[in-house]
């Protein structure tokens, strides 16, 4: 495959959240992989992580599955953890890979050891339970496959499971 490039477009509430360029690693039909710099401005610090320039972000998208994980690196490559935003499925065309945040997420750290549920109170405040219960149960499945993965010692992504430990 040549190197090509998409736009990413992070749907939030139905308003975009984010957009920014990646470059396409790898997409076999259901999960396509992209490489980017950090896009938002300055440091995003979480106090368990801070996510910053120069940071790289390898982020997995499916086409049918409710989560997208990214594994994130300094800029001179040390692996960081990964984070995990649980979505519906990716929509991808030639040119963008289009994804809606359900407002939950998942932190592993590089070593696997932590592994940090997020948002869980904006999910319930979003009130997709009440508009949309099947992708709220869907919403709530994948977080908790994704944990129990991550604590067994594995996340899935780049082609097999990603072994944290």
């Amino acid at each position: 495959m040549s190197a090509r490039s998409v736009d990413v477009r992070l749907v939030k509430a139905g308003r975009t959240k984010i957009r920014y360029p990646a470059e396409v690693v790898a997409d076999d039909g259901t999960r396509l992989t992209v490489r980017a710099p950090w896009a938002a401005d300055g440091v995003r610090d979480f106090g368990f992580v801070r996510f910053e320039p120069g940071d790289v972000f390898t982020e997995h998208y499916w086409r049918d599955r409710w989560y997208a994980v990214k594994e994130v690196r300094t800029g001179d490559g040390a692996l960081k953890g990964w984070y995990c935003d649980i979505t519906r499925p990716a929509l991808v065309s030639d040119d963008e890979v289009v994804v809606e945040d359900l407002d939950l997420d998942l932190w592993v750290s590089a070593d696997g050891r932590e592994v940090r549920r997020l948002d869980e109170d904006e999910f319930e405040a979003s009130g997709l339970a009440e508009r949309d219960a099947a992708a709220a149960a869907a919403a709530r499945e994948a977080l908790d496959a994704l944990e129990t993965l991550a604590r067994a010692g594995g996340l899935p992504g780049a082609g097999q499971e990603t072994r944290l430990r």
